[in-house]
Parts: structure tokens; sequence; C-alpha cells
């Protein structure tokens, strides 16, 4: 997206403020008020892209590692995505909001581009950066006095440099998780997938990336198992948590491990978060042995 974006001009008195303003807040009661838009959106811009990608089977780590069909398909992704977010239905575009119907309209790039069908209706603005990972959400009207006068072979249009100021923003810059892959070197990645087994490539992962949460849509992908939270579980010895027990590494959720981990001084984990942490010194392997957890050397 664009680093330098106008302030938006949609205030009492701007001819659509009414129904966008009328739009934005049936779109934050449905997500569960703007502290929880916020949270499921950038989760959904997540998921949507890393969906794509892949890393576990294909080996890539990146949005520009993508074929072009690719990169249309997480369009097509976030527009499915968003409607199930907000429980919308499909209208006669992609979505029908207080009666009226909606485009929506994605990209990954600077701008979007605009249907001829959607002209003069409200759109769904959807952006992401991956190489910032922030996000955006908007709201506008597709009148032509806002959009380019050129068009592609497609007869879409883009947003005019001038038509960016009557975007009203639901999220603006909003930061969303960076891709996983992305903050792993590509020889720790290479250590994970040589594991021929879901212990082996689990136990590689958290050796290889301590001290930072870790979701559990990672955890699942790397292990390739229908019962993938098994493997991750004590099991007579043989999982994984009891694998890095004898490494004197710690596996922690943060559904059941949240005090320790505070504790340990770690970064604080969701509820599906996991992280593991190497125990050096006595105090860890006491405030450990306090929570159950022996270090078995």
């Amino acid at each position: 997206m664009k680093k330098s974006i106008p302030d938006s001009i949609v205030v009492p008195g701007h001819p659509d403020y009414d129904l966008l303003t009328s739009l934005a807040d049936e779109i934050t009661k449905r997500a569960g008020g703007t502290k929880a838009l916020g949270l499921g959106f950038s989760a959904m811009i997540r998921q949507c892209v890393d969906d794509v990608i892949m890393t576990p089977k294909t080996g890539r780590r990146s949005y520009d590692e993508l074929e072009k069909t690719e990169k249309t398909y997480i369009g097509t992704r976030v527009e499915i995505e968003l409607r199930a977010l907000l429980r919308l239905p499909k209208g006669k575009l992609d979505t029908l909001i207080l009666g009226r119907d909606v485009d929506i309209k994605n990209t990954m790039g600077s701008n979007w581009m605009i249907p001829t069908e959607a002209i003069d209706h409200p759109c769904i603005l959807v952006a992401a950066d991956e190489k910032r990972a922030i996000c955006y959400l908007g709201l506008i009207v597709a009148k032509l006095g806002y959009l380019t006068s050129g068009q592609n072979k497609d007869a879409k249009k883009s947003v005019s440099a001038e038509g960016f100021a009557n975007i009203l923003w639901l999220l603006k810059e909003r930061p969303y998780p960076p891709n996983f892959w992305q903050t792993v070197s590509s020889a720790a990645i290479e250590r994970i997938f040589l594991g021929k087994s879901g212990n082996q490539r689990m136990a590689s992962l958290f050796r290889e990336v301590q001290d930072t949460p870790i979701k559990r849509e990672v955890v699942e992908a790397v292990a390739r198992q229908k019962d993938f939270m098994r493997r991750i579980r004590s099991d007579n010895g043989r999982g994984t948590r009891d694998i890095l027990l004898t490494e004197s590494i710690l596996l922690l959720s943060g559904d059941f491990n949240a005090e320790l981990i505070n504790q340990l001084g770690l970064p604080e984990c969701s509820g599906s978060d996991f992280i593991s942490h190497q125990v050096k010194t006595d105090r860890d392997a006491a405030l450990a042995s306090n929570h159950g957890i022996f270090i078995k050397k």
C-alpha cells in the first residue's frame, strides 16, 4: 500500500458520510466491536496469505514467490473469509449490508481494481502490505469522480490519487502478524522439515525457535498429522515435550502454562500459542519443578 495516504475527508457534510458511516457501524457491530474487528481482521489476513503460500508443503516463504493465479486467489479467499467473519450474506455483488449491495476489493499492492458493475456502489476496500505487515480496511462509494480516467483491458478502474481522500477508514496501518517463516532462517527451516515423523519435526521446530510464541496453525502445519496435539503432549516418553525435556528445553502452552511463562520472563502467549525455553539456570529449573515439570538429565 502507498506509504503516504491522505487524511479522509468523509466527515459530516460529505455526500457519502451518512451511507459510509452506517455501513461502518454495521461492520463494527457484526465484528463484536472495534477491538474485535481489529483482532479478527488482522488474523484473517495472515491466514488467507499463509494458506496460499503453504510453506511446510512448498518451501516458499513469501508472497513474492506465488504464481499470478495464486495471488489472485488470495483476493477470493479474503472475500469469502470476510463475509464469514462478519456473518454477511452474498448479494448481487460480493455481499449485502443493510440492504445494499456492496463489493469487496482486495489488494496486496497499492490500489484496487474496481469493476464496472461496482460503479456507484459502496465498496469494502481491503489491503495488506506484507513487507511492513500492516493492513487496511476502508469503505468508499465507487463514483467515477473518485476513480482514474484510465482503465485496464477488463475496463476496471483504480482509485485516483484524489479519490483516496474519499475513503472512510475503519482500520488504517493496522499491524498484523508477520509471516512466521520469514522470521526463521532458511537453514533452520531445512532442519525442521528433515524430520521424517511428526514428533521429529515438532521437536526441531521448538529446538530451532525458542522464546518466541508459535501459533497452533504453525504447529499443525509442521506436524502434518490429524492428531497433532497428541504429539505435543507428554506421551509416555515419546511425545515432543518428552524429547525436549531430555535436552532441558521446556515446551509450554499459553493455555495451561501462562503463570510459568510469565515467571520465566517469556513473551505473553495467547491460549492457542506454544513457546519453548532452554533451561540454563537453577532458578529456571526450580520454577519449572514448582509447576510439576522436572528437567530430565
